[in-house]
């Protein structure tokens, strides 16, 4: 089991944990009261940061919830935090953009993340051909 350093920026939000027997993605909570009016942009303080191990990186996506119950749209939709942000002041924060007025507090959940290794290098090779199976269209439908 991989061991990660983490700094909490703040003794008011929860400690990071698995929610047991659901997914293996750990949810993020806001670090401050925050009050957005429609359209204000906000880098949402999520309280902590860490030292991922070379070669990992952290995805941060919202959590199924957070549109819903807070109206808020994550403007880079899948943040990418490298093992290379993991200095004494990186904490982790979550750019968002409110399409209604809103609050968000402390401890609430927002955000959630899974630790992935990075990419293999890849190799293109170019061919006039592709042998599986054609669906014909988009998407998991097969249908424009």
């Amino acid at each position: 089991m991989e061991k990660i350093r983490i700094k909490y920026f703040s003794d008011q939000i929860e400690k990071l944990r698995y929610i047991d027997g659901k997914s293996d993605w750990i949810d993020l909570r806001c670090a401050e009261e925050i009050s957005l009016k429609k359209g204000e942009f906000k880098l949402v303080p999520l309280g902590v940061g860490m030292q991922l191990p070379q070669g990992y990186e952290a995805h941060v996506v919202p959590r199924s919830s957070t549109f819903k119950n807070f109206g808020i749209i994550q403007t880079n939709h899948c943040g990418v935090i490298d093992e290379s942000y993991c200095g004494d002041n990186d904490q982790w924060y979550m750019p968002v953009l409110a399409v209604r007025d809103t609050q968000i507090h402390v401890n609430d959940r927002i955000c959630q993340f899974r630790i992935m290794a990075h990419q293999p290098a890849i190799d293109f090779e170019e061919t006039e051909h592709l042998t599986d199976t054609d669906r014909g269209g988009f998407g998991s439908t097969g249908k424009a």
